[in-house]
């Protein structure tokens, strides 16, 4: 069902000329009617040029898309991945303690309880030293080869919860590049060196590259009779597992209803699980469980993925501004903005809808950030003074985790508060004036100095604010945008579980190594190519 964006684009240009701060001034209580909290997060969306009737237009357009029906069969298994005919599941792995799950007549949860449960288990003896290298050295150092979802994942989430990592110190290898896997292997020692391999299929061609390298540096240290000691496999193709020398009892496995880029809640989560042990891991899927509940339960007009979703889609598909800026004011999810490139642009970055007919309408945005207040060094000057809009999606904590640097997260809250506001306010010509004449210039050198001065306002920002940052409270804000993604497709027509826009890039890559070793020919390829291949072949 194609959903009509007309009335919505003309109530934005009725109030192409109103100043966000209107808004503030004409409704005392705008901050509270446009913020919402669940489990301890607070949602912001009140520094929007949303208003009331927007906000109920935006959320008929939950119920236009049947958004509820298509959410509970998700939920429910049904297979909503209609292009490969899958489920989607990645809840599943969540759901500790809900109702079973059916899909093709099987149920599903006491499969995932029982991966959890060996996951822990390994987790478990590998950190208290039962689990040993083929030297009888407990492992210090783990290295997670994968690429996608099967790293930026578990990268990112590592990062964030580093105050709670306690077990062996986790690495991540994923680029072909061979200096990213030189450079992570060259400080380490392979006596006491874990490799975990992420690919489900056993074959993506960067990882697999990747992992015989791995495995080469390994046999130069314990011999072929040592590999199966020192390499533990995320794969379901255990007959590949087997033939590179991989224990099977070290081979966790996953069902083709998890996507890659949904997948870090199980056996793709397996180094984070090593780093921060079981329990906290199991914090990190409860505070999942708690959006999904939230998610499914709480009224459009309070739901945290819902409104999120809206607001994107008033800001890029209403506005039309092409991008937002994730912007979190928490170092150590220095990886989200990356992981939600992938999260959002390889879900929503399609060009036709569910029928197979092209989209007359923008599908997904392009998302980008850095963590703050690196960016205000950055590129905050093209966000505030810019010609180009772009929506800025804050996140912040209330508290840090460094005892005794208090001081510290005062500065860089009071820094995210300033940033939002400023992008509110702006400032006039005739404030630029003020500050400038006090200054002493005069006349025209007055004017063009202050107009440089000048910033617009009136843009557009979100700010998600939480207590901390716990492993339940990063599971909150992944799910979150986890939904947040599948509203905005349901909302748009289009499948974001698919991405067949990886695959051509790939079969390309392939055909092209042979030409490269001179072994083909390039007449087939064009001109550029053709030069290209030339200059670059060894």
């Amino acid at each position: 069902m194609s959903v009509d964006f007309s009335g919505l684009k003309a109530l934005n240009a009725a109030a192409a000329d109103r100043h966000i701060l209107d808004l503030f001034a004409s409704d005392a209580a705008r901050a509270q009617s446009f913020s919402v909290e669940a489990d301890g997060l607070l949602f912001d969306y009140s520094k929007t040029n949303i208003d009331a009737a927007q906000k109920a237009s935006l959320i008929d357009l939950l119920e236009q898309a049947d958004v509820a029906g298509k959410r509970e069969a998700m939920f429910s298994g049904e297979k909503i991945n209609d292009t490969e005919g899958r489920a989607v599941l990645h809840t599943a792995l969540r759901n500790l303690d809900g109702d079973d799950i059916i899909v093709d007549g099987t149920g599903i949860m006491k499969g995932v309880r029982h991966v959890l449960a060996r996951m822990d288990d390994f987790a478990d003896r590998v950190r208290r030293g039962d689990i040993t290298s083929s030297s009888n050295a407990p492992f210090e150092n783990i290295v997670n080869i994968g690429i996608g979802g099967s790293d930026l994942g578990p990268v990112m989430a590592y990062e964030a919860l580093r105050p709670y990592a306690n077990g062996p110190q986790c690495h991540f290898v994923s680029n072909v590049d061979g200096a990213h896997i030189y450079d992570v292997l060259k400080g380490l020692n392979p006596l006491t060196t874990l490799v975990i391999v992420a690919s489900k299929t056993f074959t993506t061609i960067e990882t697999m590259t990747n992992a015989q390298t791995a495995r080469d540096w390994l046999v130069e240290r314990v011999g072929e009779e040592g590999i199966s000691r020192h390499f533990a496999a995320l794969s379901t193709a255990r007959d590949k597992t087997a033939a590179f020398g991989i224990d099977p009892d070290l081979v966790f496995g996953f069902e083709d209803w998890v996507g890659g880029r949904y997948s870090v809640w199980g056996p793709i989560g397996l180094p984070l699980m090593l780093a921060i042990g079981p329990q906290h891991f199991a914090d990190f899927l409860r505070g999942a469980q708690a959006m999904d509940t939230h998610f499914r339960t709480a009224p459009w007009a309070e739901n945290l993925p819902a409104l999120l979703a809206l607001t994107g889609i008033w800001h890029n598909q209403v506005c039309g501004h092409a991008t937002r800026a994730v912007l979190p004011y928490e170092q150590r999810l220095v990886r989200l903005p990356a992981y939600l490139q992938q999260l959002e642009m390889e879900s929503n970055g399609k060009r036709v809808s569910m029928d197979g007919e092209d989209l007359t309408f923008n599908s997904g945005p392009v998302v980008w950030g850095e963590p703050g207040t690196n960016g205000q060094h950055a590129f905050y000057q093209l966000i505030h003074q810019g010609t180009r809009v772009v929506p800025c999606e804050f996140m912040v904590a209330k508290y840090g985790h460094e005892a005794g640097l208090e001081h510290q997260h005062e500065l860089l809250v009071s820094n995210c508060l300033a940033q939002s506001e400023a992008l509110l306010r702006g400032r006039s010509l005739s404030e630029a004036r003020d500050i400038m004449s006090a200054k002493g210039f005069e006349g025209a050198e007055l004017e063009r100095q202050a107009r440089h001065r000048v910033f617009p306002g009136n843009r557009p920002t979100t700010t998600l604010a939480y207590e901390r940052l716990t492993p339940f409270v990063l599971g909150q804000i992944v799910a979150l945008y986890e939904h947040r993604v599948f509203v905005e497709g349901v909302i748009l027509g289009i499948n974001s579980f698919d991405q067949w826009g990886v695959e051509l890039g790939k079969e390309l890559a392939v055909a092209l190594q042979p030409v490269l070793a001179g072994t083909e020919s390039s007449a087939d390829k064009d001109g550029s190519t053709q030069s290209l291949v030339k200059f670059l072949k060894v």
